[in-house]
């Protein structure tokens, strides 16, 4: 079933499109997916899928037969979300491949439930088209008006934060937000076409990244003092604001599509990095591995053979990739040599040392260890053979997410050896000790 999330991350083997103009899939992009889906009266199939993926490729040839059957009926498109990866992100997408229908309310698309074969994609759409129509039959609106230029728009206008003279440095300059701000003319017909556009794409970037990165607009016309501040030529100009930075004019497309696509980057570059947690007990491990598509575990020197200092700087190491690799959807953990056994075991460890570091996908039960050297520069290397689907890969020992032992957490102090009892030597005859027992 499609409704599985099916994580590839292990078996990249190609990064080339599985579609082309010879198909009868329409190729969609944040350039063109506001025009072509959202806008459009038309149902609509579209398949989210990254091209090394093989549960994509095996997919392909049946989603190609189900678009050719349904031409001039109902639209399939596939989007490359590993490319376009703002994209998915803006329709949830976890994994690969996945569907969505757009059908009546194109805001809300449904998660396709049917099996894989073209057969059962076709059903699925004319099932699906049967109910659209019967909703219109009964007065329902078919399509959608999200991101079209004819009033209103799909948005809330309150998303979109009327920005002034008086509260503009207070409210971005100050803000620990990203902001996009639009520079706008009232008389202006691009700034009228935008307007519904931007007001939709508020709305969504305030529920995608929770308030995160905003949207404001400044009537440049009565606030001239800001448009001349920021050197406003033109209509409509939109500039992004970041706490402590310069201002960067906005080159992208003009759709609400464009604009969320942009505004989910900045999101990305803004999230803090994920935590790195201590392996202490069985939730901690499987809570991380199951719900990342990737968990990166170090395992590190006793604490006794580095020291606090030694210790730290290995995690800092280990925080600076999680930093780095923050966009990925990763969890980061480690626990010290000797503590879990049954994880070593499982993941082949202790044959090169420490500090030692793998890389599982728990969905497939898969792993891959870094063989070169514990640095930034060794595990950069690691990782980005993982992200490009090269490095040899191996089964987790046993199938399973091995029993992971309850231990106390570091107390980020240094080790101290542990107290042997004292002997006591009051009872042996120490003249004796030279002679030969008989």
């Amino acid at each position: 079933m499609l409704t599985s999330v099916l994580a590839c991350s292990l078996t990249v083997l190609s990064v080339h499109g599985l579609y082309s103009a010879s198909d009868d899939v329409v190729e969609l992009n944040p350039s063109n997916f506001n025009r072509e889906v959202i806008q459009s009266d038309s149902l609509w199939l579209v398949e989210f899928y990254a091209p090394w993926c093989g549960h994509c490729k095996s997919l392909a040839p049946e989603w190609k037969k189900a678009a050719t059957a349904l031409k001039g009926i109902v639209k399939v498109g596939a989007v490359d979300a590993d490319q376009h990866n703002s994209l998915g992100g803006q329709y949830g997408v976890r994994g690969f491949p996945t569907i969505k229908i757009f059908g009546a309310n194109k805001q809300k698309p449904e998660d396709y439930q049917g099996g894989r074969s073209g057969q059962a994609i076709v059903d699925a759409a004319l099932n699906a088209l049967r109910s659209l129509v019967k909703d219109r039959l009964g007065g329902k609106a078919g399509g959608s008006d999200y991101g079209k230029h004819s009033g209103g728009g799909a948005g809330n206008k309150k998303d979109v934060v009327e920005l002034t003279d008086d509260n503009f440095d207070r409210t971005v300059l100050d803000s620990d937000d990203v902001w996009m701000v639009e520079f706008f003319a009232p008389w202006c017909g691009h700034c009228k076409n935008l307007e519904p556009e931007w007001k939709a794409a508020a709305t969504e970037v305030k529920e995608q990244t929770k308030g995160k990165v905003k949207l404001g607009a400044v009537d440049a016309t009565v606030h001239q003092g800001l448009a001349s501040r920021y050197g406003i030529r033109g209509f409509p100009t939109i500039k992004i604001f970041r706490k402590g930075e310069e201002p960067e004019d906005f080159q992208g497309g003009r759709t609400r599509s464009d604009i969320v696509a942009r505004a989910m980057d900045l999101y990305s570059d803004n999230i803090p990095p994920p935590e790195l947690q201590e392996i202490l007990n069985e939730d901690v491990l499987k809570k991380t591995c199951e719900d990342y598509q990737l968990c990166i575990i170090s395992v590190l020197p006793h604490i006794l053979d580095t020291g606090a200092s030694g210790r730290n700087s290995y995690l800092e190491v280990m925080r600076t990739m999680a930093d780095k690799y923050k966009k990925k959807t990763w969890g980061w953990l480690w626990t010290e040599a000797g503590a879990q056994m049954d994880l070593e075991s499982s993941l082949g460890i202790g044959g090169f040392g420490y500090p030692a570091m793998a890389a599982i996908n728990a969905r497939k039960m898969k792993f891959a260890l870094l063989r070169g050297s514990f640095s930034e520069t060794g595990i950069h290397e690691f990782l980005r053979e993982l992200s490009v689907g090269r490095g040899s890969t191996a089964t987790v020992g046993g199938g399973a997410l091995p029993k992971i032992n309850t231990v106390e957490p570091w107390d980020g102090k240094d080790g101290v050896l542990p107290m042997e009892d004292d002997i006591d030597l009051s009872d042996v005859d120490l003249d004796d000790l030279g002679k030969d027992e008989l």
